[in-house]
C-alpha cells in the first residue's frame, strides 16, 4: 500500500474519513469557519441569483484536498434552494454518460463534479454548450446516416473542484463565472473546527486541547477531524476521556505527528532531497522515486504545505530545500551554500 494511502496525515479522504465527515460537514455559510474572503463573494452572488429568480453562475472551486469543497457545494445547493447531485471526473468515462447527468437535472439543481480536471476531451466538449446555452449536441446514428440532436436543458448551477487547477483547459475555465481559489486555514481557525466537531461527537476538549490538535493539522479541517478523533481514543484509554493541552501533546507524541504537523513522508521528503541531492534542485519524478510516492502524491498532498511553511521550494530546475528544512531536520548546510533560501 502506499504511504499516502495510510498516512494518517494525508489530506486525500479516506473509507474512515467518509463515514464521519458527513455528520461533521457546515450546513450554512455562517457555520461554515474559514475562507472569508470566499464566503464574502459568495454571499453576494447567492443573494443576487436567489433576487434574480436566477441559478448562481458555474462555480469552480480549487486547492489541496481536506479544505472544503464538497462542503461549499452542499452549502450553495442548500442556500438555493436546490438539490444536489454530485458525481465525478473519472466517472464520466463518455459524452453518453454525461448526456445521461444533464439530461436529468431538475431546473435549478446544484451538479456538483470532483476532480473535475479528470473529464475528458470529448466529454468535455459536450459539456460546453451546456454551460454557456443549457443544450446539448448530440450526435445520433453512425456514417453518412448521422445527424445531429441539440436537446434543451433546464438551467442549473455546475459547481466543478479539483486539486489540479493547472490540468482545467482553458476553454472549460473560461465557461465557469466564479473561479475561487481555497486556502490552507490559519490554526485559529482549526481550533474552532475541532471545537465544534467535538461537541458534535459529544466529547469534551478544552482551549488548549484544541489548539494543540489545530497547530499540527497542515491546515486542513479533514486532517484536525481526523487527529481529533484518534487524540479522543488517546484520551478515552489513558485519560479522563477530556482532551486537555497535555493529553492532545502525549497523544500527537504518540502518533508521529510533529510540532509542523509533519509525519514520517514529509520528513523523507526533505531528508531525501537534502541527504540525496544536497539540497537540491531535484527533479520531482526522481524526488518521487526516492521517496517511494507516485508524482501526483507529491504534489498534490504533500508540497503544497511544505512550500507555504517555507520548508520546500520550486524553482525552474527543481526541487530545493530551504533552509528552515535544514534546521528542522538538524542537519547543516552545505559549505559555501548561499542564496534567497538561506
Amino acid at each position: 500500500m502506499p504511504t499516502s494511502e495510510r498516512s494518517l496525515l494525508s489530506a486525500a479522504a479516506s473509507s474512515d474519513d467518509r463515514g464521519v465527515e458527513p455528520s461533521l460537514r457546515p450546513q450554512s455559510l455562517e457555520e461554515f469557519v474559514g475562507q472569508k474572503s470566499l464566503l464574502r463573494k459568495l454571499r453576494v452572488f447567492l443573494q443576487a441569483a436567489r433576487e434574480r429568480g436566477e441559478s448562481l453562475d458555474h462555480v469552480l472551486l480549487f486547492g489541496p484536498p481536506g479544505l472544503g469543497k464538497t462542503t461549499l457545494a452542499h452549502i450553495i445547493a442548500r442556500e438555493m434552494g436546490a438539490p444536489l447531485r454530485s458525481t465525478s471526473g473519472p466517472v464520466i468515462e463518455r459524452p453518453g454518460d454525461l448526456a445521461a447527468v444533464l439530461t436529468n437535472l431538475e431546473p435549478g439543481q446544484v451538479l456538483f463534479i470532483d476532480e473535475i480536471h479528470r473529464l475528458g476531451p470529448t466529454v468535455e466538449e459536450i459539456l460546453y454548450p451546456a454551460l454557456e446555452d443549457f443544450h446539448l449536441d448530440l450526435v445520433i446514428g453512425q456514417g453518412p446516416a448521422a445527424r445531429t440532436m441539440k436537446v434543451t436543458l433546464p438551467p442549473f448551477t455546475l459547481v466543478g473542484a479539483t486539486t489540479r487547477a493547472g490540468l482545467i483547459t482553458a476553454p472549460l475555465r473560461a465557461r465557469f463565472g466564479i473561479v475561487s481559489r481555497l486556502q490552507f486555514y490559519q490554526p485559529e481557525e482549526l481550533a474552532q473546527i475541532v471545537s465544534r466537531s467535538a461537541s458534535l461527537l459529544e466529547f469534551e476538549v478544552d482551549e488548549g486541547g484544541a489548539r494543540e490538535i489545530a497547530g499540527r493539522s497542515r491546515g486542513t479541517p479533514r486532517i484536525a477531524n481526523r487527529l481529533l478523533r484518534r487524540v479522543r481514543d488517546f484520551a478515552q484509554v489513558h485519560g479522563e476521556g477530556r482532551i486537555d493541552a497535555e493529553t492532545a501533546r502525549q497523544a500527537l507524541e504518540l502518533l508521529e505527528v510533529d510540532e509542523f504537523g509533519f509525519d514520517e513522508v514529509d520528513r523523507k521528503i526533505l531528508g531525501t532531497l537534502i541527504e540525496q541531492y544536497r539540497g537540491g534542485p531535484a527533479g520531482i519524478q526522481a524526488l518521487a522515486a526516492a521517496v517511494g510516492e507516485d508524482r501526483g502524491t507529491l504534489e498534490d498532498l504533500y508540497e503544497p504545505y511544505l512550500i507555504q511553511e517555507g520548508f520546500l521550494q520550486r524553482t525552474p530546475r527543481g526541487r530545493v530545500a530551504t533552509r528552515r528544512a535544514y534546521d528542522h531536520l538538524g542537519v547543516a548546510p552545505p559549505p559555501g551554500q548561499t542564496g534567497s533560501l538561506f
